[in-house]
């Protein structure tokens, strides 16, 4: 037993919630989640990862970690036209989708053979909008955003993980001082579940469900394979993600994206700062599901405060979070040059937010991506 094993499942806890929570307090916010359902959907989130990654860890003796789907989040918060009914919809489908991926192998090799390049492309093209909202945010309120920026760009330099949360806790701070924080609770909210009754509604499916199945396979789970890969482990494929399916057809009726592996956190528990002996690295599972249920506990005062947060300031917290991730995605999107065409078309349908027949951009996006890849691989024949 060592230190390191705490100390690195809390930074790892710390730094996925944290540094995206505000993304998914915009994603609720976007599909008209009341105050109540924000919360109930960070609580069954947070329950998600503590239970999915005790166990997983604890069954198969790995430094196993979950956690909620970013890309997801970021697919959700841009997206138009859905209610909560429709998202949570969305979301039991994309658990199924997921289930099934566990269940019948020649789906998982078939998902492991979508093109990578239109994937990441997809994905880069919803993070986009993330991204530039920060500049847009920072035109409208300098004194409070561009100084962020700067804050940003030097504390990344130091640690990639905690420059996020140092944009947050600088920036409440910066809020309170400039006065734009609105009212905030008088008394500590307690943290609830809220029952959601699902609606399946086809244009929310295909449009939300569909591309939220394929970002959180393409850049989370396939991604937290290989970390876990990497740091000389062989993981239990089927067994991650019928766990983690599982887990968010439970929670999705309460307002809960979509569970997963986690790909940059999990790095921080997978390495020998964790452990030097890495069959004992599985250990740091059960303080990083134990940092999740303290998270549960205070998650609702957390969400209240980022409700109460200027909308400039919420943006730029996931326009920065967001940052490493588009460019590790354009990065994956624009290597293969033999894709790099339909990629380019794929990024620009996606970010241009365009909505055929009800049906959000990323679908529209991957769709084209895919046809422009078949007509230059049929003319290559």
């Amino acid at each position: 037993m060592r230190s390191s094993l705490v100390t690195s499942a809390v930074v790892a806890a710390l730094v996925g919630f944290g540094g995206t929570l505000a993304l998914i307090v915009a994603a609720a916010q976007a599909v008209g989640a009341t105050p109540g359902q924000t919360t109930s959907g960070v609580v069954g989130l947070c329950l998600s990862m503590a239970l999915t990654s005790a166990w997983l860890g604890w069954r198969h003796r790995m430094p196993i970690i979950t956690a909620w789907t970013t890309p997801g989040a970021a697919l959700i918060a841009g997206s138009h036209g859905l209610t909560v009914e429709t998202a949570v919809g969305a979301f039991l489908l994309a658990g199924v989708l997921i289930l099934v991926t566990a269940a019948v192998k020649p789906l998982g090799s078939l998902v492991q053979r979508l093109p990578v390049a239109i994937a990441a492309a997809m994905l880069a093209g919803v993070l986009f909008r993330f991204c530039t909202a920060v500049f847009t945010a920072g035109q409208a309120d300098p004194l409070l955003v561009l100084p962020l920026v700067l804050i940003f760009l030097v504390a990344r330099r130091i640690s990639p993980f905690g420059s996020v949360l140092a944009v947050l806790v600088i920036g409440i701070a910066l809020a309170f001082f400039l006065g734009l924080v609105g009212p905030l609770p008088s008394g500590t909210p307690l943290p609830t579940l809220e029952f959601i009754l699902p609606r399946f509604d086809t244009q929310a499916l295909i449009g939300i469900g569909l591309p939220l199945y394929v970002v959180t396979m393409a850049s989370q789970n396939l991604p937290g394979f290989a970390v876990l890969q990497a740091a000389g482990y062989k993981p239990p494929t089927q067994s991650i993600l019928a766990s983690t399916a599982v887990a968010s057809l439970i929670t999705a009726p309460f307002g809960s994206l979509t569970s997963n592996l986690a790909a940059i956190t999990a790095s921080i528990c997978t390495g020998p700062d964790t452990h030097p002996d890495p069959q004992k690295r599985w250990m740091a599972t059960p303080f990083y599901a134990l940092s999740y249920l303290v998270l549960a506990a205070g998650g609702a005062f957390v969400v209240a405060l980022i409700a109460a947060l200027p909308p400039g300031l919420v943006a730029t917290f996931a326009g920065l979070a967001l940052l490493g991730p588009l460019v590790n995605a354009l990065g994956t999107a624009m290597g293969d040059a033999a894709k790099r065409f339909p990629a380019v078309l794929t990024f620009a349908v996606t970010a241009s937010g365009v909505s055929l027949f009800d049906i959000g951009s990323a679908f529209w996006g991957l769709t084209a991506g895919l046809i422009a890849l078949g007509i230059d691989r049929a003319g290559k024949r």
